[in-house]
């Protein structure tokens, strides 16, 4: 990933605890070499599924605010309109 973004770097901090948390429910003090190709593979889909669920969870809250926002000036819009503003 060249030059993340905010969010990306949100993202893979996001993604931290699940990775401790399989790592940790797997050993430790194993060295990656030897996992596993089962293991390696979880370990890959742990840490993935962490950070789409951060990146959908973001974009969902920003999706929110901007529908909120719009909402919110079409409700401004109606209110001059009804009132006989010319524009």
């Amino acid at each position: 990933m060249i030059d993340p973004s905010d969010m990306e770097l949100a993202a893979l901090r996001a993604c931290l605890s699940p990775l401790g948390e399989y790592v940790g429910s797997i050993g430790m003090e194993r060295p990656l070499a030897d996992y596993t190709r089962d293991e390696v593979l979880t370990l890959i889909e742990v840490v993935v599924t962490a950070y789409q669920d951060q990146m959908i969870e973001e974009h969902e809250r920003m999706a929110a605010k901007d529908r909120a926002f719009l909402e919110e000036r079409l409700a401004r819009q109606g209110q001059a309109a009804s009132k006989g503003v010319p524009f």
